[in-house]
């Protein structure tokens, strides 16, 4: 799923190229009946009201908050998405191809061989043509092989007093200071740190796998509970957090599965992984003679090294 670094990684891109544009079409066969599509582009009643407060509307700019995207518009409203488990959002140029079989479409990339090809770019559900000229156009598109992602709007004044405000504190933020961290983690006592740090309540952004990262980096067992923790673990805690997303930032995100950025390309985080997804290798801790390990913790996975980690 992409975390915070993928979705910085997605807002900073096409933060250089929508803004100015306008939405001058929307596709999508993203449709669902789940009641968890409510209120979203995959409810064909949604749907109406989704184009009538973006078509034709200027893209003002794009943001990111904790793990979703903000495409603010200049009428006032905003387009969020939350990309989910497999989504991304890409830019670029597409057509529209009709299948042999006559029934199923499918969208290209032009040209052909651009990393917007990738295998995991082939699973376009939603398409938005923009332009600022008739014969000038591009395309925003959301691939999602699990249609698990998410597509709505409303009113930009109402994003973070509504929709977003039961998130967490931004970890990067400047004003967030150990202090905060500390109280934030200790409201939730009784959890393993792992999960705790999950917690979109929270903090905001961080999931699976940098928070196998962090922790490993801070030498703390991820079933631990946070008042367990002394003054000099949260302290190395804290500095592990900011230090790992930002790197995850500094690479482009983390493309051990389906994520790639607005260019179709893969980022390069997974190359850096201490522990995430290495069970059963060895620790590379210097020094370190561990193997690391994969548990369960609150329904998902946890690696880390039994013996640097504490």
């Amino acid at each position: 799923m992409p975390e915070l670094p993928e979705v910085h990684t997605t807002a900073t891109g096409l933060q250089k190229v929508l803004p100015r544009l306008i939405i001058k079409d929307i596709w999508t066969d993203m449709w669902s009946t789940s009641t968890l599509a409510k209120n979203t582009i995959k409810d064909r009643k949604y749907f109406p009201y989704f184009k009538k407060h973006t078509l034709g509307a200027r893209i003002k700019n794009v943001e990111r908050r904790a793990k979703y995207i903000l495409i603010n518009l200049e009428n006032d409203f905003t387009i969020i998405i939350h990309m989910k488990m497999t989504g991304h959002l890409m830019y670029g140029k597409y057509i529209l191809n009709k299948q042999s079989n006559g029934k199923e479409w499918s969208w290209l990339p032009i040209p052909k061989n651009s990393p917007l090809s990738d295998k995991y770019n082939r699973h376009i559900h939603v398409v938005l043509t923009l332009s600022n000229t008739k014969k000038n156009y591009s395309n925003l598109v959301f691939c999602d092989s699990r249609k698990f992602g998410s597509m709505s709007v409303m009113k930009t004044s109402l994003i973070h007093t509504d929709k977003l405000s039961h998130i967490g504190p931004e970890p990067l933020e400047k004003t967030f200071t150990e202090n905060n961290f500390k109280e934030r983690i200790l409201l939730s006592t009784k959890r393993a740190i792992k999960t705790v740090l999950m917690d979109q309540k929270i903090i905001a952004g961080i999931g699976n796998i940098y928070s196998d990262e962090m922790l490993h980096l801070s030498h703390i067992l991820p079933t631990r509970q946070p008042q367990s923790l002394n003054k000099k673990e949260i302290s190395l805690l804290f500095r592990s957090m900011k230090k790992v997303l930002e790197k995850g930032i500094d690479f482009g995100g983390d493309s051990m599965s389906d994520y790639r950025n607005v260019k179709g390309e893969r980022g390069a985080f997974q190359e850096k992984h201490l522990v995430y997804l290495r069970a059963k290798e060895k620790c590379k801790t210097k020094g370190c003679a561990g193997i690391i390990k994969k548990l369960k913790i609150g329904g998902r996975s946890a690696h880390f090294c039994p013996i640097c980690q504490l």
